[in-house]
């Protein structure tokens, strides 16, 4: 591949986290019952006229703002016309020549992605394909009518790495911004890309190919790369690249061919003569502006310096803005910051199969995490304690302090009784002991945690592996 480069553009669709759909008001809940949540409106009856969500121009303009783009001060929206099933009135509301959003771009490690555009659509119905061999398919509109914005990268992208690095640093301010959950399993956010090679040194691009299909971020750098190196196979033999739309198949680990790439005059766009052209003034945006409060980059960089905690830790805590805004409220009347991180990254974390983040934290306000990470830190109970406590306060709603009272649950500092139950622990395991005189180190997790149990979590386990060393 020496003597090629590659260049990529990818354009991400985002539904947005609206409670009604972009033109009516059906709700835009996901997994009801198939064609449950239409009315005439989104199934295109006759008749019907749309009504524009302003929540979804909120979003796009919260989009643009975070992105560094320009907020057109007046945007229309167009009929993109092709005939197929999953849109009912043979044409979808989009936008073509007047977007709500131009330029901007996102920062991905030092480099700048710059964007085309990004603008606002309605998203199509569902096909559900009959099973191998029966020649049907359903159709569920609950899906028809959402509102999205399609976000269009300039081709800046240079290899399939960056393309996933991209969509990852994408889909991590698109939730802090609260504008969509990006939840690729459930449809909320899909990737098509373009994708052509040149020879190193041209300044004309190569025939593009688009590849749709793409259900991860992990599928997205695979499809890259096995297109690339498709396309250098063929200039390599003297072949010339189609211009198509190629599907990935995840089973064969490939691209295959779809249909031949459309244009944009193919889908006759026009403006909708339903839809006055949207007006967005100064008060609006700085409206918005005050909403997002401090953008996620710098937000990212601040708290690097304020807290001193690693990246990781910072790319876990920003994942969500609830969770960063939680662990501030936390920090401020605690100053131990890199524990609040490990047990919201940790405990808290692995609480929430199930549970909705908002749900958690109200249950758990920080005046009763600090007041368990307290003890945790003072050494009154041991950390597979307070796992349990947290629990409890779950349960219960009582302070910590309250729990561990009521359930003697302080750690055991008495010397002697911990090696007393060592001792045990040693007599009852004699094998393990042999084991770990021969070296093999593992077995000592093992015996503590013979001794945990006998005291049901309530020795530090620091002093308990000095304790079996100096008794062994």
């Amino acid at each position: 591949m020496g003597e090629y480069e590659v260049v990529i553009g990818l354009e991400v669709h985002v539904e947005l986290s609206t409670c009604s759909k972009m033109f009516c008001p059906c709700s835009t809940e996901f997994g009801a019952s198939p064609n449950t949540n239409i009315c005439p409106i989104c199934i295109g009856m006759p008749g019907t006229l749309p009504v524009i969500n302003e929540k979804a121009i909120e979003c796009a303009v919260k989009t643009g703002i975070a992105f560094n783009s320009d907020i057109a001060r007046t945007c229309r929206f167009a009929r993109k016309n092709y005939f197929y099933p999953d849109l009912p009135k043979n044409y979808q509301i989009s936008q073509y020549e007047q977007p709500i959003i131009k330029g901007g771009y996102l920062k991905v490690r030092d480099k700048k992605i710059n964007l085309t555009r990004i603008h606002l659509e309605e998203d199509a119905g569902k096909l559900i394909h009959s099973e191998e061999g029966e020649n049907f398919s359903y159709i569920d509109y609950n899906r028809g009518g959402i509102p999205l914005i399609e976000i269009v990268t300039q081709p800046d992208i240079t290899s399939p790495e960056e393309g996933e690095e991209f969509l990852l640093k994408l889909k991590q301010t698109l939730k802090y911004l609260e504008v969509s959950d990006c939840n690729m399993e459930e449809g909320s956010l899909r990737c098509d890309a373009n994708i052509s090679v040149r020879k190193k040194g041209d300044e004309k691009f190569g025939v593009k190919v688009e590849i749709k299909n793409m259900n991860s971020f992990k599928a997205v750098r695979k499809a890259l790369s096995y297109e690339q190196k498709r396309q250098i196979s063929i200039l390599n033999r003297g072949g010339k690249i189609q211009q198509e739309t190629r599907l990935w198949d995840d089973k064969l680990q490939k691209t295959e061919i779809m249909r031949t790439k459309e244009e944009a005059h193919d889908y006759r766009y026009f403006p909708d003569p339903d839809l006055l052209p949207v007006e967005i003034d100064d008060e609006f945006i700085n409206k918005v502006k005050e909403e997002i409060g401090e953008l996620p980059d710098d937000r990212k960089e601040r708290i690097k310096v304020q807290y001193g905690l690693p990246t990781y830790d910072i790319d876990v805590l920003m994942s969500e803005k609830i969770i960063i805004d939680y662990f501030e409220e936390c920090s401020k009347i605690f100053k131990n910051y890199k524990l609040i991180s490990n047990w919201i990254m940790g405990e808290i974390m692995s609480l929430l199969k199930g549970k909705e983040i908002k749900f958690l934290f109200e249950k758990i306000p920080p005046e009763k995490f600090i007041d368990l990470l307290k003890m945790v830190e003072e050494g009154k109970i041991t950390s597979t304690v307070g796992k349990n406590v947290l629990k409890e306060i779950l349960k219960t709603g009582k302070f910590p302090s309250e729990i561990v009272k009521e359930k003697g649950l302080l750690q055991i500092g008495d010397e002697e009784f911990i090696e007393n139950i060592v001792k045990q622990v040693i007599d009852e395991n004699q094998k393990a002991v042999d084991d770990y005189k021969k070296g093999k180190e593992k077995v000592m997790a093992f015996l503590i945690g013979q001794v945990m149990k006998k005291t049901k979590g309530k020795v530090n386990s620091e002093i308990v592996e000095k304790t079996i060393k100096k008794l062994i």
